[in-house]
């Protein structure tokens, strides 16, 4: 519980939707007349943003009219990004009680309001019925989770024994210490970056077979590579990752960058099916 006040903390916001609206008019957007990817610069709070969703996506494969689980959603970009491109009715979970809130007004405000659902609750202990979901992902979640081996029990727990669960995490490629703070967390008591063996193993133990997995680091060398070119040439954008960030947000992107760069940590998928 106590890892989980602080991770909420972490993320605490106090006027999100209002900073959002107002980077998004600023931007030239009509705020009562959006879509989905108006919203993408700001809501896609993971390394490659976008770009790595709809990567992702094509891995992980949903179908039109899945049930799925965004665990860890954050402000509901993702979630919305399979509602709308991928025909998926989706329900998310976050510690943020503001993340979860943000999330359910934007998907009202790109008319998703009946296919996306978001409330707050903790991915330790899923508020849903047993196989309630045909599939599950997360995006950057279990490096703030230390009982990786609940969560995923968890996962399993609420899906049918057809399902399948995406998970984009950092993970540790070598050992060395990490610079914080970094957009996960501030400090190194709540981080728990562990490597994708690790990940593997525990899977297997709660009923998964891994399927596929692929890691991202060149990719996310590449976004980097482009930020750093944006940012040469002026001003950042109205609309960004810097307003969930916060006035450290320069700070948590370089340290991140630095240790994917040094080959301590990276962007893994993995795409893991209810083992049969």
């Amino acid at each position: 519980m106590q890892i989980e006040q602080a991770v909420a903390q972490h993320y605490a916001h106090g006027s999100l939707e209002e900073s959002i609206l107002k980077a998004l008019v600023a931007a030239g957007k009509d705020v009562n007349h959006l879509i989905p990817k108006d919203l993408a610069p700001v809501d896609e709070f993971h390394v490659g943003g976008r770009a790595a969703t709809i990567a992702f996506a094509e891995q992980f494969a949903p179908r039109p009219g899945m049930r799925l689980l965004d665990i860890g959603c954050g402000l509901g970009g993702a979630a919305r990004y399979f509602a709308s491109e991928r025909g998926c009715q989706v329900s998310g979970i976050d510690l943020s009680v503001e993340y979860a809130a943000v999330a359910n007004a934007l998907a009202a405000r790109v008319g998703l309001g009946d296919r996306v659902s978001c409330q707050q609750g903790s991915a330790l202990a899923l508020p849903f019925a047993p196989e309630s979901f045909d599939g599950a992902y997360m995006f950057h979640v279990g490096m703030n989770v230390e009982d990786k081996a609940k969560l995923f029990s968890e996962v399993r727990r609420v899906l049918t024994p057809t399902g399948v669960f995406g998970i984009y995490d950092v993970m540790r490629l070598a050992a060395g210490e990490l610079h914080y703070p970094v957009p996960w967390t501030s400090s190194a008591e709540v981080s728990f970056v562990t490597d994708a063996e690790d990940y593997r193993r525990l899977l297997v133990a709660e009923g998964f077979e891994v399927i596929k997995e692929r890691n991202r680091r060149d990719f996310a060398l590449e976004v980097f590579a482009q930020m750093k070119a944006r940012g040469a040439s002026g001003a950042p954008a109205p609309l960004g990752l810097h307003i969930v960030m916060g006035a450290s947000a320069g700070q948590k992107v370089k340290n991140m960058m630095g240790d994917i760069g040094a080959g301590l940590i990276a962007p893994v998928e993995m795409i893991c099916r209810v083992a049969r």
